[in-house]
């Protein structure tokens, strides 16, 4: 279970809207970006809410990876979006996969201001 887990709040992010706001958009930025890293897609699903005029309103999507999951909700309104990307290091260490995955994914919502954490999972050893 040992893995490295990404954690990011976004604001304000200036990204072209349809990110933030289209289901198929946000779902394939994040499986390709999954898959460009090297990791396992194994499913996802990405839900797109809709306000009462019928318009698009944000997403909150999960892909399931062979090594975790990705995780996203997007708030267009006000251009927040919520990242989490989790890697087990179980057969292999993922976590440079995992960073890259994250820095892309922020690279292109491009928030004006984030706050990120990295959280190491499991038991780590204690160093010699």
């Amino acid at each position: 279970m040992n893995g490295l887990h990404l954690i990011a709040d976004l604001y304000d992010c200036q990204c072209t809207p349809a990110v933030l706001e289209d289901r198929a958009v946000l779902e394939r930025l994040c499986v390709d970006e999954c898959r460009d890293a090297g990791l396992t897609p194994l499913g996802a699903y990405f839900y797109q809410f809709m306000h009462d005029d019928g318009q698009k309103a944000g997403v909150t999507g999960t892909v399931v990876l062979a090594e975790s999951h990705l995780a996203i909700h997007t708030w267009p309104e006000s251009g927040d979006v919520t990242l989490d990307v989790y890697v087990c290091n179980f057969s292999r260490d993922n976590s440079d996969r995992a960073r890259q995955v994250f820095q892309r994914v922020l690279d292109t919502l491009k928030p004006r201001d984030s706050a990120c954490h990295e959280v190491l999972r499991g038991k780590i050893p204690a160093e010699a």
